[in-house]
């Protein structure tokens, strides 16, 4: 049996809807619609624009479904982690912030004022990140008012169903999940002065959540469509779409983020890990995600927008192409330097910290951009050793997904910086494991997540990057 599914892919700089031919001996994907996913800043601060990212997913499922002969199956929701909707009854509160939105600071002085960090990472198993929910919500002003709170692709999944929902890898992310039995910390809500009935009923990857309600079977063309819960902190998703073959392999889901980490039946909750920032996040079919934000490309594109800001017209193979060419040293600098969080002058901001740290500045942009690539790649193999050491593992193959594996310059300056091998690919990795659990739910494929890799592996070419000296 093959079976065609949708996933609504949602990464923080743009969204996609895939539908993928689901089979035994069969992976197949295809886009039917791409789009930007581009944040406004108004009086208030810097929001995401969810009404408009709903109308895309609906136009592509439009798409979808008039392009399938046999008709859909299925559709999946994943998206960027931490930020959400609050609901009062059916509407949605305001508009969600951006986790790149400065508000976060002061949430984060309120939690740590009743609940020490080392004490939240005994009880989450997350990593520092100054965005997380927990944070995000006790700077809401709004979360006193809301009813209930819905991660971003939980949102989506309401206005597609009507029902209320949190999938659980994605709730994982909050800092408001009991890391040991996966469930709501309701005693830990309750001390920062949250209302234990904000968060919803908790469903595993696989669950089918409902069809869509008629009003959106109209529009879409498909009355009935079922939709199913998939890993929807696109991550987790990730995860299931990378081919590992063994417990000696690494990956890196490499996009705006770089996580960068390992697959664990069990999460690490040593103080090493809690002082090495590594963060223990849920995966489907219960894995722990063990790993670590690194900031990814998001440096190589909001460098490219503010050149093309000033006027300059320069594509992204053609810089890396140019890049590629340096023969010069460019300095490899900290890319975790909060400054970089924000967007804005990141050739500026590198130019600063270079200076402060006694290291040359970039002189042309093409060595600009080999000091960016050549200082995530040291960055990831930074976090691979750290990775391999706090866990107890070997890790002698790295697996590079998303749009980063695209990237032949920053795959080969991983493998030479971290010393080991580099898969590169699937670049779609994220949408492929939407559309494995969804197909696994709906029995076209069966068995475990090794299963659903070992397809990947059989239906994709990946490129090999073997260390340099």
């Amino acid at each position: 049996m093959t079976v065609s599914v949708a996933a609504i892919d949602l990464g923080a700089s743009s969204g996609r809807v895939m539908v993928g031919e689901v089979g035994a001996d069969q992976l197949e994907l295809r886009a039917v619609a791409r789009f930007a996913n581009e944040p406004v800043r108004t009086s208030d601060g810097l929001h995401w624009d969810p009404l408009e990212l709903y109308r895309h997913a609906l136009s592509g499922l439009w798409t979808a479904a008039s392009s399938s002969p046999d008709g859909l199956e299925s559709v999946a929701v994943d998206s960027w982690a931490v930020d959400y909707a609050l609901m009062r009854a059916d509407r949605m509160l305001g508009v969600p912030f951006h986790y790149r939105d400065e508000r976060t600071a002061a949430g984060v002085e309120r939690i740590h004022a009743c609940v020490p960090f080392a004490e939240l990472y005994a009880r989450n198993g997350l990593q520092f990140l100054p965005f997380n929910t927990i944070y995000q919500l006790a700077a809401d002003g709004l979360a006193d008012e809301a009813e209930r709170m819905l991660l971003i692709p939980d949102l989506l999944g309401y206005w597609l169903t009507g029902q209320m929902v949190t999938e659980r890898t994605n709730a994982s992310t909050t800092g408001l999940l009991d890391i040991r039995t996966g469930e709501w910390d309701t005693e830990l809500v309750t001390r920062v002065g949250l209302r234990p009935s904000l968060f919803t009923d908790l469903v595993d990857p696989g669950t089918a959540i409902g069809a869509v309600t008629d009003e959106v079977g109209e529009q879409i063309g498909a009355p009935g469509l079922n939709v199913t819960a998939v890993g929807s902190h696109d991550t987790a998703s990730a995860v299931v779409g990378v081919p590992m073959q063994g417990d000696d392999a690494a990956y890196i889901s490499c996009g705006t983020w770089g996580l960068v980490g390992l697959e664990l039946a069990a999460p690490v909750l040593t103080d090493e890990a809690r002082t090495a920032n590594f963060t223990n996040e849920g995966g489907v079919d219960g894995r722990t995600r063990f790993l670590t934000n690194v900031m990814g490309t998001w440096l190589i594109s909001e460098t490219l927008r503010e050149w093309e800001r000033a006027g300059f017209n320069v594509s992204l193979p053609d810089i890396l192409a140019a890049a590629a060419g340096v023969t010069t040293d460019v300095p490899v600098f900290d890319v975790q330097d909060p400054r970089f969080l924000p967007p804005g002058d990141m050739a500026g901001r590198i130019a600063e910290l270079c200076d402060e740290r006694g290291l040359p500045t970039p002189a042309t942009k093409a060595e600009l951009m080999r000091s960016i690539v050549e200082s995530l790649a040291h960055a990831f193999g930074s976090a691979l050793d750290t990775a391999e050491r706090l866990a107890g593992r070997t890790i002698r193959i790295v697996h590079v997904v998303g749009g980063g594996s695209l990237n032949r310059l920053l795959c080969q300056a991983i493998a030479d910086r971290s010393g080991r091998p580099v898969l590169a690919g699937p670049v779609e990795a994220t949408a492929l494991g939407n559309v494995l659990v969804q197909g696994r739910t709906l029995g076209a494929v069966s068995g475990s997540l090794e299963d659903l890799r070992a397809l990947i592996a059989r239906t994709h070419d990946l490129a090999r990057y073997e260390p340099r000296a």
